[in-house]
């Protein structure tokens, strides 16, 4: 189905969503302003907005999967999961050091396990096909954050604006065993932060699994003639296993994973 929102919205709302961002403030949601805003329109200014962001020469090294934990659906006001690229300018290293804080509004943080591709998959493989393309798999936190003000939005509304996308800080890089794709949809999460925060999770939570989250993925876009193939090299990160949590600079971060051979991470903003 054709859009009805013309091309020169499409445009205008692009152009919006990028200014506000660089500048770091906030606008109304567009769902409250325009009556023809649906998702198909919001991925259409996405696409607008990753043609700003490469023209201007920033390069998508992968996608970002967004609520796929439908335990927050309700939270937040959404009724499914939405995708949004990664850029070279907001992909990290934890390692050891001390990290800034993207200069983002009302800045959230999410644990997820993350994917890098070593092979093109294609919509409709079968988990065990979509793990053959998988060359390694990593656990870090993903930055969101919300270009409207109080989180109050429409899932498209999301989808327009870049995924809610931030930044993405990722841990070691490990090859995926047979043991982590049986075990991605049992283990568990804790994440710890300031002042005695806990959220708990567990690999399921996100669509089933996180294999199965980059499944969804493929079928999405497979029915965008706007969207780009996923690639090989890319990054995958399949979507917050806890409720994100805000966070602030001088914040310290820490999750602990039960059942699965990944590392849990730490990571403290300045």
């Amino acid at each position: 189905m054709t859009g009805s929102m013309a091309d020169t919205k499409i445009e205008v709302f692009a152009t919006e969503l990028l200014d506000a961002h660089d500048a770091g403030h906030q606008i109304a949601p567009i769902s409250d302003r325009e009556p023809t805003f649906n998702a198909e329109t919001a991925y259409r200014i996405a696409h607008e907005i990753t043609a700003l962001r490469e023209a201007r020469g920033e390069r998508r090294v992968g996608r970002k999967i967004g609520f796929t934990n439908c335990k927050i659906w309700p939270i937040y006001g959404v009724s499914g999961p939405m995708w949004g690229p990664v850029w070279d300018t907001t992909l990290h290293a934890i390692g050891d050091g001390l990290h800034t804080l993207p200069t983002v509004p009302e800045p959230r943080l999410e644990p997820e396990i993350a994917f890098g591709l070593k092979s093109a998959p294609q919509a409709g493989m079968s988990e065990a096909e979509l793990a053959g393309c998988i060359d390694w798999v990593s656990h870090g936190f993903e930055i969101v954050f919300s270009p409207f003000p109080g989180w109050r939005f429409s899932g498209a509304d999301c989808a327009a604006a870049f995924g809610l996308h931030g930044a993405l800080f990722l841990g070691p890089r490990l090859r995926l065993t047979q043991s982590i794709i049986e075990n991605l949809p049992r283990f568990r999460v804790e994440l710890q932060g300031p002042g005695g925060k806990r959220l708990t999770g567990c690999g399921a939570d996100v669509l089933d699994g996180p294999l199965r989250a980059f499944g969804f993925l493929l079928d999405i876009l497979a029915g965008d003639p706007g969207a780009t193939p996923v690639a090989e090299g890319e990054i995958i990160t399949t979507g917050t296993l806890t409720d994100a949590a805000p966070v602030l600079p001088g914040d310290r971060w820490i999750t602990r994973l039960d059942g699965l051979d990944l590392p849990g991470a730490t990571i403290t903003f300045r």
